[in-house]
């Protein structure tokens, strides 16, 4: 085995890139960085009647916005059909495969009517039938003995070989299933690693049968990553839960947080510091430190990454890398800009950039009824007396943050928004000013937005507010 490792992500344009994948793609690119080695993509797109070009575009896109650079260009297991053919040719010719016509439903059938375990029962194998319409090509696997291999994750796996049914290699439309492809391409290629999810490991033995079947020389370096659950532990659905590494971007989130937190489900540096450069990930990651238990994908805890990362941008950077998500472009760039630092370190995601910064683009801003009534309505004659000193207060101060802050201090205090200690409490008093100029109880900082927002938009929209009530 060569001393410099060579490992390969193997995507099936069947669907879009998802988290799990990701996870797996990152997880053998960190191998190959670290060891100085390679990692192949080799796109499985035998499947003719579910594979779409659209598909396999997204997973390579994805890819790339993660950072995570394949070497060499992408295989295409469409392209390399001659070989997985004559690799079928030769375990015919050694009795090491045979021809089947049974259905699903007949292979169920039976299943039922011996009342034993489901799956295919052998029934083709001594039938002696040939290549035609609606058959398929089986391999015929032992009816005795023990597959054993040693995973670095798992540690030595083993399957009775009684237990593994003839499965197919050759589609009744000629083409290829998984599995064929996967052990000559990877003997052909010169895989040393073979890492992959959890779902795979039923299908090892069957790679290693095939592999020996076919006389190859080939024994790998498995890892099977652990399942991916959501916060019911249950496995990570593309039905029920969010998946779509496309769907995460679109949501704002950068891709150094995303791989950041990838890197943490199933895998940990050892002295606790989760948020890190990619750079030390490569440094620390080793597949011998991985766990078995089922890793939790908490969007949660990827926001709250997501919104370290984002704070870690400078003003520069924060703007261009959130000006994609703007529906208004320049408009939402100009009121962005005095304040982007303080939007910057309140944000989790891009998309909420333009929101929090809409009411200094709006000459008319709506109202959100839940916090009109927490902030305002509930607080009852004091909201009133708070808007009324507000009014006051801010029709002849100087407009600067800090004359804002006073003004409305004092107000505050009018308005008896004062605790037993005398201390005047801005953070029940702030709630009218805030919901009445900017529609929300929350968003970047008040004063400052008010310096933005100008003396007559504030003004209008505090009289407006003392109007409402």
């Amino acid at each position: 085995m060569s001393s410099r490792p060579r490992l390969r992500f193997a995507p099936s344009p069947t669907g879009y890139l998802h988290v799990g994948g990701a996870r797996t793609m990152l997880f053998n690119w960190l191998v190959a960085r670290r060891e100085g080695g390679e990692v192949l993509l080799r796109v499985e797109d035998t499947d003719t009647e579910r594979n779409r070009p659209d598909l396999t575009d997204n997973i390579l896109e994805m890819i790339r916005w993660l950072g995570l650079e394949w070497d060499g260009e992408p295989y295409h297991q469409s392209e390399r059909l001659d070989l997985y053919r004559a690799a079928a040719d030769q375990l015919l010719a050694a009795g090491r495969a045979y021809w089947c016509d049974c259905t699903p439903g007949a292979v169920q059938e039976r299943a039922k009517e011996r009342g034993g375990p489901p799956g295919y029962d052998g029934f083709c194998r001594e039938r002696g039938l040939g290549p035609g319409p609606g058959t398929a090509l089986r391999f015929r696997a032992p009816d005795e003995g023990v597959v054993t291999f040693d995973d670095l994750v798992r540690g030595e796996v083993s399957f009775d070989a009684a237990n593994i049914e003839d499965f197919v290699l050759l589609r009744s439309n000629g083409m290829p299933t998984f599995l064929l492809p996967n052990i000559v391409d990877d003997h052909d290629m010169g895989i040393t690693h073979v890492v992959r999810g959890e779902e795979h490991v039923n299908g090892t033995p069957k790679y290693l049968l095939l592999g020996e079947a076919l006389g190859l020389d080939h024994r790998p370096v498995f890892a099977h990553l652990p399942v991916l659950v959501n916060e019911a532990r249950q496995k990570l659905s593309k039905r029920r839960d969010s998946v779509s590494v496309a769907e995460f971007r679109a949501q704002g989130y950068l891709p150094q947080a995303m791989v950041n937190y990838l890197a943490l489900l199933g895998w940990g540096p050892k002295d606790g510091i989760e948020i890190r450069s990619l750079s030390e990930i490569v440094e620390l990651f080793r597949l011998e430190d991985v766990t078995p238990s089922p890793a939790f994908f908490d969007v949660r805890k990827l926001s709250a990454f997501n919104a370290e990362y984002i704070r870690a941008l400078d003003t520069e950077t924060f703007v261009a890398t959130a000006r994609p998500y703007f529906e208004h472009g320049e408009a939402t760039e100009s009121v962005l800009r005095p304040i982007a630092d303080l939007v910057r370190d309140r944000v989790r995601l891009l998309t909420e950039v333009e929101p929090m910064v809409d009411f200094l683009r709006l000459d008319q801003i709506d109202i959100d009824e839940a916090s009109w009534t927490k902030g305002v309505a509930k607080l009852g004659d004091r909201a009133a007396t708070m808007l009324d000193e507000a009014i006051a207060g801010l029709t002849d101060c100087e407009w600067t943050p800090d004359a804002i802050e006073a003004a409305l201090t004092e107000a505050a205090r009018a308005a008896g928004f004062v605790n037993a200690e005398g201390r005047v409490q801005m953070s029940k008093a702030q709630a009218p000013v805030r919901v009445s100029t900017t529609g929300r109880s929350v968003g970047p900082p008040l004063y400052e937005s008010l310096a933005v927002l100008g003396r007559d938009r504030t003004l209008d929209r505090l009289k407006a507010g003392r109007a409402r009530l």
